[in-house]
């Protein structure tokens, strides 16, 4: 069986095109959050994964609970998605669209761990400085980490830098070994 990454790839292929073509892509962005959250609701993953429900009802499910906040292409997208029994990829077609629409507007998603709370100004001095490395914009998510005893650890795709006391501690261990 294909990865659903595989699967979702050409329905987020297509609803960027769409989106693109009609520059809606921050629309799109949002409806696709919000679809993806109620598609990861366990409630509504059972229910649609029930082979006895009716596609047209899988849809009118997911769309009734986001009644009158989905244009009619969204609202198509997801019946398109119910037809084929693919609802449940929802979160991962809004990861790809959002990738999508981060490289068409040169923006690089940091995740940014820090052994304690950064201050506003902290974060906007980091970000700042990775954009001038970069030559891109930064949309950074910050999350705490205590295992890191201090300092930060920044991953942008495939990137690492590494900031942290452990990482520090642990290369000051290889040295004294080698």
């Amino acid at each position: 069986m294909a990865e659903p990454s595989t699967i979702a790839r050409p329905y987020a292929e297509a609803v960027f095109r769409l989106a693109d073509g009609g520059a809606k892509l921050a629309e799109w962005s949002v409806a696709l959050a919000e679809l993806a959250a109620v598609a990861a609701d366990e409630r509504v993953r059972a229910a649609v994964n029930d082979p006895s429900l009716a596609p047209a009802r899988a849809a009118g499910l997911v769309l009734s609970v986001l009644a009158g906040r989905l244009s009619g292409e969204m609202e198509n997208f997801v019946r398109v998605l119910a037809e084929n029994g693919r609802l449940e990829l929802l979160p991962e077609i809004r990861t790809q669209y959002d990738a999508l629409r981060n490289e068409r507007e040169g923006v690089l998603e940091a995740e940014v761990r820090s052994a304690f709370d950064m201050t506003p100004e902290q974060l906007a001095d980091l970000v700042e400085r990775l954009e001038r490395k970069t030559g891109r914009r930064i949309k950074a998510r910050v999350s705490v980490d205590a295992g890191l005893i201090g300092g930060a650890c920044i991953v942008m795709g495939d990137k690492v830098i590494d900031g942290s006391a452990r990482a520090q501690l642990a290369a000051l261990e290889n040295a004294l070994k080698g």
